[in-house]
């Protein structure tokens, strides 16, 4: 799984990372699945998801389905984390400081998750289970490999589905 972070466009990102890692160029035509997520019709084989937030753009490659999110850091509502996150994630949440880094942390991984399986956040929040990750940590949960990125005011997640075995 290969991915990008950076400013600007998430596309011309992914254009980037497709020419300097397939020799894919310029960009393949996009289509939508009925849910909305995209793909390469001519390109069946590379899966590949775009989110951006501000001036900030993120992009991931892979061979299999996977889903991005990215988001600047900033306080909200404070019943979100409560409308959010599940029980085992508030707790978790709760224990490091109610920081909004780290509802951010868990929130991208919540989209990214959704945004891998073309299901969009058709469901609660709190019903979409991610794993407990500081950010930089990788870690698999219910057939999905998941990472966390982060910076100085934003946060990130990739979700990716691991290959079954054959």
């Amino acid at each position: 799984m290969l991915w990008r972070v950076g400013e600007g466009d998430p596309y011309a990102l992914l254009s980037d990372l497709l020419a300097e890692e397939k020799g894919v160029e310029p960009l393949p035509k996009i289509g939508r699945l009925p849910g909305g997520k995209p793909f390469f019709p001519d390109f069946p084989q590379y899966h590949f998801n775009v989110s951006h937030s501000g001036p900030l753009g993120l992009c991931a490659l892979a061979d299999t389905p996977v889903g991005v999110d990215i988001e600047r850091v900033r306080p909200r509502k404070s019943g979100l984390p409560r409308y959010a996150l599940g029980d085992r994630e508030c707790a978790w949440f709760e224990s490091r400081g109610s920081r909004w880094e780290d509802f951010y942390t868990l929130w991208t991984l919540k989209e990214a998750r959704v945004k891998c399986t073309g299901e969009g956040l058709r469901r609660p929040p709190r019903e979409i289970a991610v794993p407990l990750l500081s950010p930089g940590e990788r870690g698999e949960l219910e057939g999905f490999s998941f990472r966390t990125l982060a910076a100085e005011g934003w946060r990130g997640g990739l979700c990716w589905r691991l290959m079954k075995e054959k």
